[in-house]
């Protein structure tokens, strides 16, 4: 993860377009969230955002409006793995609308970067469904993000993995 977010930062263009929102310290504060496992809300937004910005500039698309909305898309600030009061609803349906209250507050958004924002989480939000392609790709890189999240904390526990896998295999031995 480190390489990446080196990476990252060094992709001045990149940066740029997004400067203002890397600077607010409300989007600062989502350092101090877990997302996935050991990866920040920050720094889970950002490679998104990255890999948003990515695909929509070698496809002509509107790469600007993608990135800025990816890097906005979980702005919650609360660990969503525990309750919290006042709050209604499964995170999964409920965050896309905080993360756009939240950005619509600190940034001018355009109806682009609402849209990406709002309906990042579908097909879980079934009738959310995204007005533009560059909503459809930051759904689609949110997910591969997560599983690559995922796949590093794995990769971390190997050893635990092997455990299982050991007595998984005696347990087929024993079958037969």
């Amino acid at each position: 993860m480190e390489e990446l977010l080196d990476k990252i930062y060094k992709d001045k263009e990149f940066i740029n377009i997004i400067d203002d929102i890397l600077k607010n310290e409300t989007v600062q504060e989502m350092r101090n969230y877990r997302q996935h496992y050991d990866t920040s809300c920050f720094d889970h937004c950002l490679v998104a955002s990255y890999y948003c910005y990515k695909y929509c500039k070698k496809h002509n698309l509107d790469y600007i409006s993608c990135a800025r909305a990816a890097m906005l898309h979980d702005l919650f600030l609360y660990d969503w793995r525990k309750r919290q009061d006042g709050r209604k609803g499964l995170h999964a349906f409920t965050h896309p609308n905080t993360a756009y209250e939240n950005a619509s507050k600190l940034f001018d958004l355009n109806e682009k970067e609402k849209d990406i924002i709002i309906k990042h989480m579908w097909p879980i939000t079934l009738f959310s469904l995204p007005k533009y392609r560059e909503s459809f790709i930051l759904t689609l890189v949110d997910k591969r993000c997560a599983l690559n999240e995922a796949i590093c904390q794995m990769q971390y526990s190997q050893k635990r993995i092997s455990r299982f896998a050991y007595v998984f295999l005696g347990l087929l031995i024993l079958k037969i």
